[in-house]
């Protein structure tokens, strides 16, 4: 590794983390967790030392509330997505990638990813959800029976004759991302796309526009796409807002990479044990994502806390209630795919 003798101190040691990072493989609990710096609000200071080795929901020291907030977003939007799919009445889902399956509550949900990674399962990429028809769902609950129930779908590798099957039966695979912005409300939502010069004068917006978009890890890609090719099951992105959902294809997607439409962006991830990484992000307008759904109803955000042995108490937010209807444009890619198919 070569470096710019010209560099501060600062930036010479952020690179050498970066590299150190680059080399080591973060534990899928930390990874599940990690948080774009930027929405770091809110972090627990002036504390007194505690022996954090005795902490029971992390022995890795989660140090502040954001990661639970996340946490508990996260669930709650990927089981509104769920919810708006099972509720048309024509098409089924059920989650499939280890997060979308883990445990609900907190304590358990590091347990589950300490039991993933000492089956050696703990880097496996999978989508968050599988998506069927209705029709199908005798089927699919008979193949995930075979298999040991849904909790045991991270579990069981993808050449199980009932994993085959499962695939099989499936229409598409979704990718479940989400952002804690009113979509509505963010500046440049719906702004038009100009010619732009970091784009070679192709349509976009300028770089520090503010609005929402369906966002890929560019660490991510290698993963998707070959999780996409190997079972011959198309991907889609679906991105929650608070207030609406987008979605895209991944091949889609992967287009307007490779044209230069959209450009990597290099943002900064924090982990709950306080390690940060840089990783280059592919953030679409929604411009060129499908509208996927609404939010109907109240969303409520509920005080919550956690307390380790030691009696330090970290607050954190739950996300409940509300919910996503899935929206005509999306129903309608959903009929063109499954008029498609011959499953």
């Amino acid at each position: 590794m070569l470096f710019d003798r010209s560099l501060g101190k600062d930036s010479l040691l952020d690179l050498i983390y970066c590299e150190i990072m680059k080399r080591k493989k973060m534990h899928p609990f930390e990874k599940v967790l990690s948080v774009v710096v930027e929405d770091i609000e809110f972090t627990l200071r002036g504390h007194q030392p505690a022996p954090w080795a005795d902490f029971l929901l992390n022995p890795r020291r989660l140090r502040g509330s954001d990661f639970l907030m996340r946490w508990s977003q996260g669930y709650w939007s990927e089981e509104r997505l769920i919810e708006a799919v099972n509720e048309t009445g024509k098409y089924y889902a059920i989650p499939y990638g280890p997060s979308g399956v883990a445990p609900k509550e907190v304590r358990d949900f590091e347990l589950y990813f300490e039991r993933l990674e000492h089956a050696g399962l703990g880097q496996l990429k999978r989508p968050d959800v599988l998506l069927f028809r209705a029709s199908k769902s005798s089927a699919v609950a008979e193949a995930i029976r075979e298999v040991g129930g849904i909790t045991e779908l991270p579990f069981t590798h993808e050449s199980h004759p009932g994993m085959q099957r499962l695939l099989h039966l499936c229409l598409i695979a979704i990718e479940c991302e989400n952002s804690l912005w009113i979509a509505q409300q963010m500046p440049h939502y719906n702004a038009k796309l100009r010619p732009q010069k970091r784009l070679g004068n192709q349509l976009g917006l300028p770089k520090n526009s503010v609005l929402p978009t369906v966002i890929i890890k560019d660490e991510d890609l290698p993963f998707l796409r070959g999780w996409q090719n190997s079972t011959s099951v198309p991907i889609h992105i679906w991105h929650a807002f608070f207030d609406l959902a987008f979605g895209i294809s991944l091949d889609e997607a992967i287009r307007l990479i490779d044209e230069q439409l959209i450009l990597p962006k290099e943002q900064t991830f924090q982990a709950p044990a306080g390690a940060t990484t840089k990783k280059a992000t592919y953030n679409i307008y929604h411009h060129y994502a499908y509208p996927l759904a609404v939010t109907e109803g109240e969303v409520e955000l509920k005080a919550d806390k956690i307390t380790d042995a030691n009696g330090h108490i970290l607050p954190y937010v739950r996300f409940y209630g509300g919910q996503l209807r899935l929206l005509p444009e999306a129903l309608k890619i959903l009929d063109e795919i499954a008029a498609g198919d011959p499953s």
